[in-house]
């Protein structure tokens, strides 16, 4: 099984790394980092570089297609050759997924139209553009070949359950204990529904969700 992670500047590392860590793990799979060319691309902390293995144009198809979002998805959003790109990819998926504002990039590349979908509380209200129905109660949609995961950490719990999908809830389970995933976090200000108040509008008028 091909998985193709996109990789762009400005990308959040956990977007990333966090479905990596699992996916990677199924037996059998084979994950390649792409980007518009080979090597490091910065994530949006600017401390931390992934290495993209191949370029875009070496990647023309994949099992399963992980979409990142980030800061620098805005910039993605008007680079024709990358949507284009996942457009193209995306004929040749089983499953086509995105975490956090990835899933404006799958928008923008028409494979949204109708589907119910998720992303970063933040980036909720950008969905109906792209003809998709926000839904912000749920850590990870799915509808048809399409998965997306809300904000950063909902990418952990897409990847279990695709895991569980693809390979068995068995293999899901034995990678979950292996990772040793079992969130246990110290304050419930984890979805906005649930966080003090103010606290979002603290993070927008601060822009501490760019940096």
């Amino acid at each position: 099984m091909r998985i193709a992670v996109l990789l762009y500047d400005d990308f959040t590392a956990l977007d990333a790394v966090g479905p990596y860590e699992v996916l990677s793990r199924i037996p059998g799979a084979e994950v390649v980092f792409t980007a518009a060319r080979r090597g490091p691309v910065r994530t949006d902390m600017t401390s931390l570089a992934l290495t993209a293995d191949a370029a875009l144009d070496e990647v023309d198809s994949a099992d399963l297609l992980l979409v990142p979002g980030g800061p620098g998805t805005e910039a993605q959003l008007a680079d024709q050759a990358v949507v284009e790109w996942v457009r193209a990819v995306d004929a040749t998926t089983t499953w086509t997924t995105s975490v956090c504002s990835g899933s404006l990039l799958l928008g923008a590349a028409g494979l949204l139209q109708g589907r119910r979908a998720t992303s970063h509380w933040v980036c909720l209200d950008q969905l109906p553009q792209f003809g998709a129905e926000p839904t912000g109660t749920e850590r990870v949609v799915i509808d048809g070949k399409y998965a997306t995961a809300a904000g950063v950490s909902a990418g952990i719990d897409l990847a279990l359950t695709l895991t569980g999908r693809i390979a068995g809830d068995a293999t899901a389970q034995a990678i979950q204990l292996l990772i040793e995933y079992d969130p246990q976090p110290p304050y419930s200000a984890g979805h906005i529904t649930t966080a003090p108040a103010g606290i979002a509008e603290e993070l927008r008028a601060n822009r501490l969700l760019l940096r």
